[in-house]
């Protein structure tokens, strides 16, 4: 395989689940806004949990809620269309590697988010019209899954999804944290259905009741999402799928290195203290320094060959 053409594989990986992972956030917090009208960063942490703060700066003065929902609808970088046109663009130019029913779709998705979208920053038809998003993303992910030969290109494509998986995760823990630990008594209430928000941002709230037969509280919910090794969301599961695509591929030994790594430093967190120390946040930003590392590991070896 060309390692242009694995490159493309990877990014289109990347891309369809950032657009699914976009779709679902701005869901969630359009709902958390619904319990808790009067929590004032919930919009401002979604812009935080994107990472681009600046460029939203750029166009806006406030992080109100149209200011947002425009933002991760229509910028030209980071949204919603940015996404999907990318994954789209990626997947042409491998599209007689992948099932035919899998490029209608990206097709769907890019033809919904073409025309102009300001219709939709209103908050009736935006839940129906995210969940068109997502239920498209999860289809095609399905196609993918179902109908692709175990073969290199397939494990480019997961590599990408289990990538971007991990990140996202990392991202979310590090905002939920920063907003959320060491905040007053009184505010108990909020903050069960604050971490709910969590749990829901990363479709992951019943998989965590059922594991955690307790109330929602913080220490757990971080566990769960850093830890546990079944939840395909948490950040071990989903480097142990990024070790294994890597042992499917020549020449693996540096990245899978890489991600071991990473895997290893995840394994031995005890996020009690890390919560009590209030050292999360430096654990979280050397998690994603790790990704990083695997992510340009992988690049140096297949892309740039």
């Amino acid at each position: 395989m060309l390692s242009r053409v694995a490159e493309r594989l990877y990014w289109f990986g990347r891309y369809l689940e950032r657009t699914e992972n976009t779709a679902r956030l701005i869901s969630v917090y359009s709902n958390l806004v619904l319990d808790l009208p009067k929590v004032g960063f919930v919009w401002e942490s979604l812009v935080n949990i994107t990472g681009f703060d600046a460029q939203f700066k750029q166009r806006f003065s406030t992080a109100t809620e149209r200011n947002v929902v425009k933002f991760m609808f229509d910028d030209p970088a980071c949204s919603l269309r940015a996404c999907a046109g990318s994954a789209r663009e990626n997947s042409r130019t491998t599209r007689d590697l992948m099932p035919n029913e899998a490029w209608e779709k990206m097709n769907e998705l890019h033809y919904l988010l073409k025309p102009d979208l300001s219709g939709r920053i209103n908050r009736s038809g935006r839940h129906e019209f995210l969940s068109q998003i997502i239920d498209l993303c999860l289809e095609l992910t399905g196609y993918l899954s179902g109908s692709m030969s175990r073969k290199e290109p397939y494990y480019f494509i997961t590599l990408g999804r289990n990538v971007e998986r991990a990140d996202m995760t990392t991202r979310v823990i590090d905002v939920a944290c920063l907003n959320l630990m060491g905040r007053q008594a009184e505010f108990d209430e909020q903050d069960n259905i604050l971490w709910m928000g969590v749990l829901q941002s990363l479709n992951a709230y019943q998989m965590y009741r059922q594991q955690v037969q307790d109330r929602i509280n913080g220490p757990e919910v971080v566990a769960f999402l850093l830890k546990d090794p079944a939840f395909p969301r948490s950040v071990n599961h989903c480097l142990a799928e990024v070790a294994s695509s890597f042992k499917h591929l020549p020449r693996h030994q540096p990245a899978l290195k890489a991600v071991n790594r990473a895997k290893r430093a995840i394994a031995r967190a005890v996020t009690a203290e890390l919560l009590q120390t209030q050292s999360l946040h430096d654990f979280i930003d050397q998690a994603q320094a790790d990704i990083s590392t695997t992510h340009n590991k992988l690049s140096q070896t297949w892309f740039l060959s």
